[in-house]
């Protein structure tokens, strides 16, 4: 019996089978290439969570440049990015120069080619490397239709790279300011975005990603969710159960990769041709588990003690927090609870409501009771995390319970 191939995709970094929730984002970009030099979607910011879907977006938008006859070169922000850019344009730029390889002069050659390539690369600007570029594709015949240009991706933006990204930020103006047909889509989370957007008394020249088209990824709603379960297993010849989906479209609580994370283990476990609410229970257990792993844990990490221990103080509660009764747990100020919660809410970690702060991400208070609360502040078993009208405890009066 052969078995139908999983339709979902549960690791971070890949596509999706069905992008839900994106069409207008994707529209957007599409007319900004077709209306020429100047179109504002030409240069994108995608900011968000982990798992909300930002190298899914970056994937799709690189589709839609290839399909209007766009060039497209897809890097990631770690050290040495824009070196491994201009190789890319490089390797662009040799390719069927001087018509073929002459491989029949052996290694020898070859080895002094390749290092004569390697110094010319590093050289040469990138501005003036990707005006090359530019320049071919109108020479070449198979590019030389109307609307043609150079897309570039750059995924998981972080100011730790600042010298590096105002290398690349300095080229782009150039030829934005030259009126080339040259689009940029960078992606990266909040926090790790958010000092570039700083303006540093005037001095910091990265001024094109203030001015860039932000795009705020969210949550998607239920019938986006729905959607995103439902027509990959129809396609892929079973359906769910009503009363499963519903269960894992709440679940999900509108984070893309929860869809996949759910939609993948549901698959695996359901034996017959309908997705049950069985098979649905397991795959929510273990999609919980696997956020805490991939998304969760690395969230937490990029965030100081102090935001920590607010987050864990949140945790204590059942629903939304008010800022004073978590002020009061940490022993701290108003002010200083505020500012906490206002970095947190920068980091796409928390909603800020007026008075309050909840979790934006979802299944982080059942994490951070499994993870961090149950070392340090977890309240005695015998006595109720939520008293009716009493005033929340310190911290410091809550300890590690024993297994």
């Amino acid at each position: 019996m052969n078995v139908p191939t999983n339709p979902f995709r549960a690791s971070l970094g890949t596509s999706p089978p069905l992008l839900v929730g994106r069409d207008e984002i994707l529209d957007d970009f599409r007319l900004a290439l077709e209306e020429g030099p100047g179109a504002h979607e030409r240069i994108s910011l995608l900011v968000g969570a982990r798992g909300i879907g930002k190298t899914a977006l970056l994937n799709e938008m690189e589709d839609v440049a290839r399909d209007a006859g766009w060039l497209t070169f897809s890097e990631t922000a770690t050290e040495g990015f824009v070196s491994s850019l201009k190789d890319q344009l490089s390797d662009f730029l040799q390719q069927d120069k001087s018509g073929r390889t002459s491989w029949q002069l052996g290694p020898g050659f070859l080895r002094v080619k390749h290092e004569e390539q390697s110094q010319s690369r590093q050289s040469t600007s990138l501005r003036a490397m990707l005006t090359a570029v530019l320049d071919k594709l109108s020479d070449t015949e198979r590019f030389n239709r109307s609307g043609s240009g150079v897309l570039i991706t750059v995924d998981e933006l972080h100011f730790v790279h600042h010298d590096e990204i105002v290398e690349f930020a300095t080229a782009i103006q150039h030829l934005v300011r030259e009126n080339l047909d040259v689009a940029v889509v960078l992606a990266g989370i909040p926090s790790s975005i958010r000092p570039l957007l700083a303006s540093d008394g005037g001095r910091n020249p990265i001024t094109f990603l203030r001015r860039a088209n932000r795009v705020d990824l969210g949550r998607l709603t239920d019938s986006e969710v729905r959607e995103g379960l439902a027509v990959p297993v129809t396609q892929a010849g079973r359906n769910w159960d009503e009363a499963a989906l519903e269960k894992a479209v709440h679940a999900t609580g509108g984070y893309p990769f929860m869809i996949q994370l759910i939609g993948n283990a549901a698959w695996r476990f359901e034996r017959g041709e309908q997705i049950g609410e069985a098979s649905t229970d397991k795959a929510i257990t273990r999609a919980r588990k696997k956020l805490g792993q991939l998304v969760h844990e690395p969230a937490l990490n990029d965030l100081s003690a102090e935001d920590r221990r607010f987050l864990a103080a949140m945790s204590l509660d059942e629903g939304p927090s008010k800022i004073t009764d978590v002020a009061q747990r940490l022993e701290v100020s108003h002010q200083q609870a505020y500012n906490y919660r206002r970095r947190l809410y920068e980091a796409d970690m928390i909603t800020n409501e007026r008075g309050t702060a909840d979790f934006a991400l979802p299944y982080l208070r059942e994490y951070l009771r499994d993870h961090v609360v149950s070392d340090i502040l977890r309240v005695p078993v015998d006595e109720p995390q939520n008293r009716p009208n009493s005033a929340p405890r310190r911290l410091r009066d809550y300890h590690a319970l024993s297994d």
